[in-house]
């Protein structure tokens, strides 16, 4: 059925419009006040929102702000009992759809809501379970492996030239990390997957760098009302992560903004460094990187796989700062260690990392500070966390498919000579991994 959220502070008003609508079968909710209507919209995602203008703590403008930044599709009908125009002026511009004035009859409603909304939509269901797909056990793929910009072209065609994108098939989820270039044929791929079936799935940013987001605008399933899109990540250095993704699609840079999308698509600011998608629980990481960036491990039924597709080593950035500012290279040493110890906590066991290696160890020297590992560094750091399968991935634009097959056998020649038996890929496009597989490896 669908549903209606009523945010009304005046409770005999509220349970008077609430009876109308359970007579003609809407799933009803109900909030007192404006903090309580955010709420309760972002995680019902209601078809319909009424909202009183004048409530306590978030009045209606402000609630239709908040709601229209992470629900584009819902519709929102603004009631009050004043009349000015600036007000009506003002409701519109914070993302309402109607401004309606108190008293308002049942008759107004259906008319008002059969306009917004000429066939109202069932509440979507989610994408069908692993069992009814036929689906493998947990999984990755790679949609995008590349770093800073898209290269597509001849010299690229082995590991391919699309911006950051990984698929994770866990237990029931559907979860995306970063939504650089590669995200557009992840998104014609569900849609031919799965068909007319709703597509619920959840978007890990790693941070707001553009070769992580650059693909959003371009991702088929936002354009579809059915289905379900949860962004998650944490906000950015200068700007809320709703405010940047919804940036690049403003008027001078896209034809359609993020409001426009009609996909039932949530945009969530993350607070913990540890939470879950359904059954699988993600445990983040701040990554050494410009402005605020993390990395995920996610820990499946059948093992885990950590993401970390922006880092550079502490130390070699520590001891230029210390030699340029005069700070104590002892400390500048103590600090990066404490700091590399807290990376391989975090990578301690894990079945497949996949990790930033950007540069050359020739090549770092000149990109001290920019945010980016070393060849030597990344596999050294896997070893040390022992890491059973690590991905060398966020190629360099200017690396060529042969400069790439070069650092993939330096990486593991490097590895051979610790005794370890970690297996060394450079991350492909198109590349598909089932985790069990990794387990196998265990022995």
């Amino acid at each position: 059925m669908p549903s209606v959220l009523i945010i009304e502070d005046d409770d005999d008003g509220r349970q008077a419009i609430a009876k109308l609508f359970a007579r003609a079968d809407w799933k009803v909710l109900e909030a007192a006040d404006g903090d309580s209507g955010v709420e309760l919209a972002i995680r019902n995602r209601p078809e319909v929102i009424l909202c009183d203008l004048l409530m306590p703590k978030s009045n209606g403008f402000q609630v239709c702000r908040a709601i229209r930044e992470q629900l584009q599709p819902t519709k929102i009908i603004v009631v009050s009992g004043r009349d000015y125009a600036i007000d009506r002026t003002t409701a519109l511009e914070a993302g309402a759809d109607e401004y309606l004035l108190k008293p308002i009859t049942w008759e107004v409603l259906c008319e008002t809501i059969d306009r917004l909304l000429p066939a109202i939509p069932r509440q979507p269901g989610a994408t069908k379970s692993p069992e009814e797909l036929g689906s493998v056990p947990p999984r990755l793929k790679l949609w995008g492996v590349r770093g800073s910009l898209p290269v597509p072209g001849p010299t690229t065609l082995r590991y391919g030239g699309n911006t950051s994108c990984v698929e994770v098939r866990a237990d029931g989820e559907i979860i995306v990390l970063d939504a650089g270039t590669g995200i557009r044929g992840l998104g014609l791929a569900l849609q031919k997957e799965l068909g007319p079936e709703t597509i619920k799935l959840s978007l890990l940013i790693t941070h707001t760098h553009w070769d992580h987001i650059q693909g959003l605008p371009f991702f088929p399933p936002a354009y579809n009302p059915k289905n379900l899109i949860r962004i998650l990540g944490y906000e950015g250095a200068r700007a809320g992560l709703g405010a940047i993704l919804a940036g690049q699609m403003e008027t001078p840079f896209f034809p359609v903004s993020l409001r426009e999308l009609p996909s039932h698509l949530v945009i969530e600011e993350l607070k913990e460094m540890q939470f879950h998608i359904g059954k699988v629980k993600v445990q983040a990481k701040f990554a050494n990187h410009p402005g605020i960036c993390a990395g995920y491990r996610l820990f499946t039924s059948a093992g885990s796989i950590a993401y970390m597709p922006d880092n550079e080593p502490y130390e070699p950035l520590k001891l230029k700062l210390a030699e340029k500012d005069g700070i104590d290279l002892d400390e500048a040493r103590n600090f990066a260690a404490a700091e590399r110890d807290k990376m391989v906590e975090f990578l301690r066991d894990c079945d497949v990392a996949i990790l930033d290696a950007q540069y050359t160890d020739e090549e770092y020297p000149r990109y001290i500070g920019w945010g980016h590992s070393s060849l030597s560094s990344v596999v050294q750091l896997a070893l040390d966390a022992n890491v059973k399968r690590l991905l060398l991935f966020h190629h360099d634009p200017s690396h060529d498919d042969d400069m790439l097959d070069r650092m993939i056998e330096q990486a593991r020649s490097l590895a051979s000579k610790s005794g370890k038996a970690m297996v060394i890929e450079g991350a492909r496009e198109g590349v598909e991994i089932v985790l069990e597989t990794a387990m196998r490896g265990k022995g």
